[in-house]
């Protein structure tokens, strides 16, 4: 299988194509690299046969059309977009046109290139998109597949707004599309804005380790090699326009998946005092949700896939590839809006 993975060099998107390309599919990467992008990423991939790079914006029609002509896809695997919450507190406009510009664009390319072809029937565009447009949870209940859209904030609400896009194109001009929508994801790659990489860095550099409000927020985290393992299996047995809720089955108050990293830290690279003390409480974040929760049943029992990595598991390897991998990250924290507290003007 071919396929077209947008955003391929950030943090899901490159985990999808290192899988891809190890599970046998020939893969060609259109990325933008934007500020959060990184070719390292890929760097294992890079030299093999089945890989191609290409950068280009997916608010460029006349770019897709011509790297969909020149490459002829079996599939597109849609993951390019702007994902930081509190940068969409700051500055909403560039998720506007990347998350719901950018997916009109690339609907309408995938349209006339699907159309162009003739309308073949093993054609897929999977649209990649975030449990938080289902908006917050109490402290009991999940969301599932048919949870009505509730989103609290512009970068939920613009992918919110691409999800409908991509539903409305599969009704009313008959694009074979698949749907998914994802818990938290951590693991290797994340770019150290998000808050695990956050916690890992400063609990190293010995400086305050930020928790919003009481830190009694809940996820449901996703170790990001699951997720991609997930996502290879919706975009090739996925049914046509059907979504798929894409969850890690790990729920924990941010307060204790912070104590949990801070404890392996204290296992594998010890400091003169445990690196819990690091913990500081500041100002919440506008508009915080309270609690996310996926329910997987249908992924589950229509696909055959459920997660393999455990939380635990999952952040002892995330930290000992932070702890191995100091020439990723370091560079990384001198990019625009790194290690700054972001998402206060409201």
């Amino acid at each position: 299988m071919k396929l077209l993975v947008t955003g391929g060099a950030g943090f899901i998107g490159s985990a999808v194509v290192r899988q891809a390309i190890r599970d046998g599919h020939a893969v060609v990467n259109l990325d933008k690299l934007t500020y959060a992008a990184c070719l390292e990423n890929v760097a294992d991939v890079s030299d093999h046969a089945n890989y191609t790079f290409v950068q280009a914006d997916i608010c460029d029609r006349a770019a897709l059309d011509s790297i969909l002509a020149d490459h002829q896809p079996d599939a597109i695997m849609h993951l390019a977009a702007e994902s930081h919450v509190d940068r969409s507190i700051d500055g909403p406009g560039e998720f506007i046109i990347t998350n719901i510009n950018g997916t009109y664009t690339m609907l309408e390319a995938a349209r006339a290139y699907w159309e162009g072809r003739g309308k073949p029937d093993d054609f897929r565009f999977h649209h990649i998109s975030t449990d938080e447009v289902f908006g917050s949870l109490g402290k009991t209940g999940m969301f599932t597949e048919d949870t009505s859209y509730d989103p609290r904030s512009p970068y939920s609400a613009s992918k919110a707004s691409s999800d409908h896009l991509v539903r409305a194109w599969h009704e009313t001009y008959g694009l074979p599309v698949v749907l998914s929508n994802c818990s938290n994801n951590y693991g290797p790659y994340h770019f150290p804005e998000k808050l695990i990489p956050v916690v890992i860095l400063n609990a190293l550099a010995g400086k305050p380790i930020p928790i919003y409000g009481a830190g009694d927020n809940i996820r449901d985290w996703l170790y990001v090699e699951d997720h991609a393992d997930a996502l290879l299996t919706v975009v090739q047995k996925g049914a046509l326009g059907r979504s798929y809720n894409i969850g890690g089955e790990n729920e924990a108050t941010n307060l204790d998946l912070v104590r949990m990293i801070c404890a392996v830290l204290d296992t594998k690279k010890p400091g003169t005092a445990p690196y819990a003390d690091l913990i500081t409480f500041v100002t919440d974040r506008p508009g915080h949700d309270a609690r996310y929760a996926i329910d997987p049943q249908r992924i589950s029992t229509e696909l055959g896939w459920r997660p393999s990595v455990t939380l635990e598991q999952g952040l002892e390897k995330t930290v000992q590839w932070y702890l191995d991998n100091e020439a990723w990250w370091k560079p990384l924290q001198a990019r625009d809006g790194v290690g700054v507290r972001l998402g206060t003007k409201a």
